[in-house]
């Protein structure tokens, strides 16, 4: 077996507490690769100290971060491509709370910005893709429009699998009762943390799942067995 694992992260979304639980349960290492599906910022308190500890992770780990929504919503805010309220109303008044209470744009650091701008729409294995949103199922991946990869909700369309016939890690459709989608080519990750669910890594190839929450629970287990449909 190899010493090296891929471990994919759910949306994050400024919670910090759990992401430092959950990073502290996984102990990465310098060998490993970590997925993360986007969104770790907007509606929950920490998005600071989240954009900050992942920057340090590049020193610990091949860290392999995806750009979410809610990323795209922050950059094109400071572009102004989009109303600052639209941003502000989607949790990005509690990203700017975390770098000072009442804070402006102005207050976001260039180096955090300048960061997320580098981040890519997905990542693929040999044998999984890992994507924020949804997937066009018959368009390879390198021609999918960002877009879907960011936005497109699977409560919207639940696609069959990928013409690549790899399984697709996604996060971006919560799931409020803190459950995961394991449709067995599809699984989706994101597990509510900010709104009270659970913070969810994935090993892939092993199954292998962490979870934590807001208070800094944490609990491991399995990857539960393929449903039929969303519920």
């Amino acid at each position: 077996m190899s010493l090296t694992r891929t471990i994919a992260i759910g949306d994050i979304h400024g919670c910090y507490t759990a992401l430092d639980t959950l990073l502290a349960a996984i102990e990465l290492g310098p060998e490993d690769r970590f997925v993360v599906l986007g969104d770790i910022v907007d509606r929950g308190p920490g998005s600071c100290a989240v954009i900050e500890r992942l920057m340090q992770l590049r020193d610990e780990c091949e860290l392999l971060p995806i750009l979410g929504n809610h990323e795209q919503m922050l950059l094109d805010a400071v572009d102004s491509k989009i109303a600052l309220q639209d941003w502000l109303s989607f949790g990005g008044a509690e990203t700017l709370d975390s770098y000072g209470k009442g804070a402006g744009l102005s207050v976001l650091p260039q180096e955090h910005v300048d960061y997320l701008r580098t981040w890519p729409d997905y990542h693929e294995t040999p044998s999984h893709f890992f994507a924020h949103g949804n997937y066009l199922a018959n368009v390879k991946l390198a021609e999918q429009p960002w877009q879907w990869l960011r936005w497109e909700s699977l409560r919207d369309l639940l696609p069959l699998m990928h013409v690549s016939g790899k399984t697709a890690v996604l996060g971006h459709t919560s799931n409020k009762q803190g459950e995961i989608l394991n449709l067995g080519y599809l699984v989706c990750i994101d597990t509510y943390c900010h709104g009270g669910g659970w913070l969810t890594a994935l090993e892939p190839e092993t199954g292998k799942i962490w979870q934590t929450n807001k208070r800094g629970d944490v609990r491991e287990g399995l990857l539960p067995p393929p449903q039929a449909a969303w519920r």
